[in-house]
């Protein structure tokens, strides 16, 4: 029963009324044939019946314009199926009774019926409905022949009808069966594709990549939610009629060369003011198409992940470069160690000896912090006293590097201030943040004035390091942590960026705080002395 229901509820609604109307022209035939001048061609003097005959065609008319009308409803196909064909057997069977002459040409009417009811049934109903047409055929011939006890119609006859109903009758329930259950399968793999549809435009909807579609004419037929983010609400017009270059001009000319078959620009595209730039990317959507799908990558993630792969090499690369810059240093400072031993010194030399050796193991550090980066190693945090290591480094750095006119100093306060913090990695940052404002943190003409400032602010250590220079651009300032940025044709672009990641290892935080009256502020929050280290 399962297997009839899903093969009756996919029966098409047109089948029930091309039958209907088959049924209603039977009627029509048999009431022209009876109330028409066409009557003469039915031959009266063997008409077993007329008023039986006249009283079925006025039924079967009635009831053929009553099931037009009424019975095309697929949720009751099976009741409106059974009736009809019943009551289509049975006014052929009287039909053939009362008008022998007619016979033929009513069982031929017949076929079309069982046969559409057989594709239109289950396979047992339409088995019954064949063998029913079959042995009402053959009842009728019996009754004519007992009756009357003659009969007009040959018994061959007869029996080619009775065979053609019943294999006809069978054959339109195999066509049937295969029709539903191709139609079934249809409306699955429709049901399939429509879901994968719908899958196929949330992918493209959710995409990162932005993704528009324009026609020949460059209007922009599809965007999605990247696409629409990128180049602003203007793209998705729902009506379709938003013009490319009047959204991107640049876009719409990279697009036209493309088109030409110029070769594709690889440039980041710039789109505004606080907008990324962009790397367009063009295809066709299909072979001959005039339609065109622009891809739009943002070149700030292309580049992040260039960056990704830059510093996973690195970070391999590192290690083997470690031991090459270990040698060398372990050997100068081995030979520092044994000049210092020699009494031909003067104490000049002997503090250059000592700067030597200092310097020859802050390098190793920085070798050393570098290569925990790479490795993630756990931050060796200890108790640090701030005011003191300012005064510290200061001093350390005068004796260290020749600042000449420039000037650095420490700016502390009466009252300690207590950090929880590597003072090896904390070193190797403020000397980044220092050697940076040397360099660039001076007015034309001036000398620099930088200052390593330590206060308490919301129970966190801070440090800052202050010049006044002529600060930094927040265009610049937005990208001042990425690796390998650089405004210099001299730097790496990797000084700030170690010294945010050393930071992030001891759990504190760097960050670019711009100065109002003028020059650059770079702070260092630190946790305080009663913080745990999870790094």
């Amino acid at each position: 029963m399962k297997h009839s229901a899903l093969s009756l509820a996919s029966a098409p609604r047109r089948e029930l009324y091309f039958l209907a109307l088959y049924r209603v022209l039977e009627a029509g035939i048999l009431a022209g044939l009876l109330f028409s001048p066409l009557s003469d061609v039915l031959d009266n003097d063997q008409a077993q019946s007329p008023m039986l005959a006249t009283g079925v065609t006025v039924f079967y008319l009635a009831f053929s314009l009553a099931m037009f009308f009424l019975g095309r409803n697929e949720k009751h196909l099976l009741p409106i199926v059974m009736i009809g064909v019943c009551v289509d057997i049975e006014v052929a069977c009287l039909i053939t009774y009362a008008l022998p002459a007619a016979a033929p040409g009513v069982a031929m009417l017949l076929l079309f019926n069982v046969a559409a009811a057989c594709t239109l049934l289950p396979l047992r109903w339409g088995i019954g409905v064949a063998i029913g047409a079959t042995t009402a055929h053959f009842i009728e011939y019996l009754v004519a022949t007992f009756t009357l006890n003659s009969s007009a119609r040959p018994v061959a006859e007869v029996i080619m009808f009775c065979v053609s109903y019943f294999a006809v009758g069978l054959l339109a329930v195999q066509v049937g069966l295969r029709a539903r259950r191709s139609q079934q399968l249809a409306e699955a793999r429709g049901v399939e594709v429509a879901n994968l549809v719908e899958v196929n435009e949330l992918i493209i909807r959710r995409m990162r990549t932005g993704v528009v579609v324009v026609d020949r004419d460059n209007r922009v037929k599809l965007a999605n939610e990247a696409a629409t983010g990128l180049l602003g609400t203007a793209v998705s017009d729902p009506s379709g009629e938003a013009r490319l270059q009047d959204v991107s001009p640049e876009l719409a000319r990279r697009l036209q060369r493309w088109r030409a078959g110029a070769q594709e620009d690889e440039a980041p595209m710039p789109l505004g003011q606080d907008q990324p730039d962009i790397q367009p990317r063009f295809a066709r959507l299909l072979a001959g198409s005039e339609l065109a799908l622009v891809f739009l990558d943002d070149a700030t993630v292309v580049s992040r992940r260039a960056e990704s792969l830059t510093l996973a090499a690195l970070g391999r690369f590192s290690a083997s470069l470690a031991h090459e810059i270990r040698n060398p240093l372990a050997a100068i400072n081995y030979a520092v160690q044994l000049l210092e031993e020699s009494r031909e010194f003067n104490p000049s030399d002997r503090h250059l000896l000592g700067i030597i050796h200092q310097q020859c193991q802050r390098t190793n550090g920085i070798v050393e912090s570098v290569l925990g980066l790479a490795r993630r190693e756990r931050a060796i945090a200890e108790h640090t006293e701030l005011n003191a290591f300012a005064r510290q480094f200061v001093d350390d750095y005068q004796q260290s590097m020749s600042i000449e006119t420039d000037s650095l100093e420490a700016v502390t306060g009466n009252r300690p201030v207590m950090a929880l913090i590597d003072p090896r990695h904390l070193h190797q940052v403020v000397t980044v943040l220092v050697h940076n404002a040397l360099n660039y943190g001076r007015l034309p003409g001036e000398p620099a004035r930088i200052r390593v400032r330590v206060f308490q602010l919301d129970n966190r250590a801070m440090v800052d390091v202050l010049d006044r220079g002529p600060g930094i651009p927040p265009a610049v300032a937005a990208q001042l942590f990425r690796p390998f940025f650089t405004t210099s044709e001299h730097g790496t672009g990797l000084g700030l960026y170690i010294a945010r990641e050393l930071c992030r290892a001891n759990q504190s935080n760097l960050e670019y705080v711009p100065v109002p009256g003028g020059g650059s502020c770079f702070r260092i929050a630190m946790p305080g002395p009663n913080s745990l280290l999870s790094a």
